[in-house]
């Protein structure tokens, strides 16, 4: 059986009300969607958060490298794919396209198999533990501590939100907002920060011992987690583990990132990272550091895909990314006691795009 053709649609949905963390500001999010289509006619879907260009990208230069690969030679496919774009500069929207691509190869290898993709891939486990996303810098202290507090609720052990408001320039009121984060989840919930990048080296130290005041036990890119260097610095002087690695957009991203002993927790995006090959190979990079592994956002595929990794700490339940796919697809996992657990009765991914609904979103890109 071999890859027909691919088809490409983009989607933007915008948010359900401004957004900000500490380093940008959003109203809408963009979707890339690929159906792969064999010769038999079974189709698989993938997708990346990513800019309307990857699309391009994927008619341009991916559609004729993939097109008459075998359905089961994914590795191949990926390969091939990886080598086509050396040249248009394959980190960031080329990598995303690849993602996106790469992904659809995977589900559509696993409904022609009539398996879950979690089964196909040969889990460790069935469910994946998550943390509750968002507490963007936009928000209101009230805002905050109702979302929080409501993932708490659901049963939801972990949390996560935005510090480093206005690329760090407010941080009396990121440590004010910590503090209402932590009396509105009580004091046995974990509570997770993530600066993206706003804090300078000792701006981040300074501020991740004021985190662990209230007992923060996580700080995700507390600097630019393109400057290794700095990233290890506060590594070695925060009182909290460190994670980075959303940005990472190849296996050797992240062999760098390890090797620079940068990180307390590894993360990788399959929608960013060359897709499901590409985060299984940053798994494996992890678990041979022995450095606990966390899948970023994209909670639908990172269901799946988590049950395959050698050693999974969690997976980041999104609030965007959960929004969006309840909207565009029926089969989103939903949690249960702090786990999303992958349908064992639907094929692949286990998605299915409302396609009547996901027009009034589409866009001409």
């Amino acid at each position: 059986m071999k890859v027909e053709r691919l088809e490409v649609s983009v989607y933007r949905i915008p948010t359900s009300q401004p957004e900000a963390d500490g380093t940008l500001h959003w109203d809408s999010t963009t979707m890339v969607l690929v159906d792969a289509v064999a010769d038999s006619g079974e189709r698989g879907m993938g997708f990346s958060y990513a800019s309307a260009a990857a699309a391009d990208v994927i008619r341009e230069m991916l559609v004729r490298t993939v097109t008459g690969c075998d359905v089961e030679n994914v590795g191949a496919a990926w390969t091939a794919m990886v080598v086509a774009t050396r040249n248009a500069g394959r980190p960031g929207i080329a990598a995303t396209a690849i993602s996106a691509v790469d992904i659809a190869l995977w589900d559509l290898k696993a409904r022609t198999a009539g398996k879950p993709l979690f089964r196909l891939l040969g889990p460790y486990r069935e469910t994946v533990p998550i943390y509750g996303s968002g507490g963007f810098t936009s928000y209101t202290e009230k805002e905050l501590a109702a979302q929080l507090a409501g993932w708490v609720e659901q049963g939801i052990p972990r949390v996560k939100m935005k510090v480093g408001k206005e690329w760090g320039t407010k941080p009396e009121e990121d440590v004010a907002r910590v503090r209402a984060a932590r009396q509105a989840i009580g004091p046995n919930a974990e509570l997770f920060v993530d600066a993206n990048g706003a804090y300078s080296a000792r701006q981040a130290i300074e501020m991740a011992q004021r985190f662990a005041d209230q007992g923060v036990s996580y700080f995700e890119e507390p600097v630019s987690s393109d400057q290794l260097h700095q990233l290890h610095f506060v590594r070695e002087h925060a009182p909290m583990a460190i994670a980075a690695g959303e940005y990472g957009y190849d296996p050797w991203y992240f062999r760098d990132m390890l090797q620079a002993e940068a990180v307390d927790i590894q993360q990788a995006d399959a929608t960013r990272c060359l897709g499901i090959t590409g985060w299984l190979h940053a798994a494996a990079l992890a678990y041979g550091f022995d450095i606990p592994f966390s899948a970023h956002t994209a909670p639908a595929i990172h269901a799946q895909v988590g049950c395959a990794a050698p050693q999974l700490e969690h997976v980041e339940y999104f609030y965007d990314h959960v929004r969006i796919e309840r909207i565009l697809f029926d089969g989103a996992p939903e949690p249960i006691d702090g786990f999303l657990r992958p349908d064992p009765q639907r094929p692949g991914l286990g998605l299915d795009l409302k396609r009547q609904e996901a027009e009034k979103w589409r866009i001409n890109a």
